[in-house]
């Protein structure tokens, strides 16, 4: 505006310069990316599909009965029934294979990221504003250098998908280690271990649970990007929303948005029975416990 006070300040065009050179300084490096990424999906597609619906579901509900319950393990059944019934079989897979390796490549990040971050302060310091932001960034916004990079197809869909549920991983994973006892690490040390083996056998163990419950939260944000994966291109239930959506068609988008909540309520269900507390004690934290208990 010619009457503000304030000077105009071209954050945009800053921000399309940096993406500029990164796709003419970086090309191969994004092109290595997209192939392997889009290797893994494929892969992963065909492991999905080759088997027929029925020996899926059997899988999924046995998972569901020991993770769960056997009433989680029929509801399950039907959940994915469901979905077969509704012609959304090979769509819910899709999805759920981008759902999985986006997961898989967030938490590998995230987890050694906030093991950083509660072991230095500086490093938290550093790495707690840019997670504010990546958590405060509309979700749209990570389409434009997705979609720079990699073009359109389920590449960007995986970019963005990991960018968008990387931030409580990260979170989760400081929070846990944090929060044991001290007296217990400082036993440990007493005992004569090293820092590394005071990580692995006493903290990570007994962060287990917060771990687990940020992980479960990846893999929840992670599914909340499908649709946002289907405008980029990526196929699966968010395609069919956003196809849905351009025309007005009400019976696929209702049962391509059921599908997703199948798929939602199960890895949820699943994932949040993992990593109760006492699930993974160590041989070193047993020891440690003994110590205590005489003292």
């Amino acid at each position: 505006m010619e009457d503000s006070n304030f000077p105009r300040i071209h954050v945009g065009e800053w921000a399309e310069s940096a993406l500029d050179w990164l796709t003419t300084n970086a090309e191969g490096f994004f092109d290595a990316i997209k192939t392997g990424t889009a290797w893994l999906v494929d892969s992963l597609d065909s492991v999905l599909l080759a088997p027929a619906p029925i020996v899926v579901i059997i899988i999924v509900a046995a998972l569901a009965w020991l993770a769960r319950s056997w009433q989680f393990a029929i509801a399950t059944a039907v959940g994915f029934a469901l979905i077969a019934s509704m012609d959304q079989w090979e769509n819910a897979m899709l999805t759920l294979s981008l759902v999985i390796i986006a997961s898989v490549v967030a938490v590998a990040i995230a987890v050694p990221i906030g093991m950083a971050a509660a072991r230095n302060d500086g490093v938290s310091a550093a790495v707690r504003p840019l997670l504010d932001f990546m958590q405060t960034m509309p979700a749209f916004v990570y389409l434009i250098p997705a979609i720079i990079f990699f073009s359109v197809g389920t590449v960007p869909g995986v970019f963005a998908t990991v960018i968008f549920s990387l931030p409580p991983g990260v979170r989760f994973t400081e929070l846990g280690i944090r929060q044991v006892d001290s007296e217990t690490v400082e036993a440990g040390a007493a005992f004569g271990a090293t820092p590394g083996q005071i990580l692995r056998g006493i903290q990570l163990p007994l962060a287990t649970p917060t771990i687990m419950a940020g992980i479960n939260q990846v893999i929840m944000l992670a599914l909340s990007m499908v649709v946002i994966a289907g405008i980029a291109g990526a196929d699966g239930l968010g395609k069919a929303v956003v196809s849905s959506i351009s025309t007005l068609d009400i019976p696929q988008g209702v049962e391509a948005g059921l599908g997703v909540v199948v798929l939602a309520i199960f890895l949820d269900r699943v994932t949040a029975a993992l990593g109760k507390p006492g699930d993974y004690p160590s041989s070193l934290y047993r020891q440690i416990q003994k110590r205590l208990q005489r003292a």
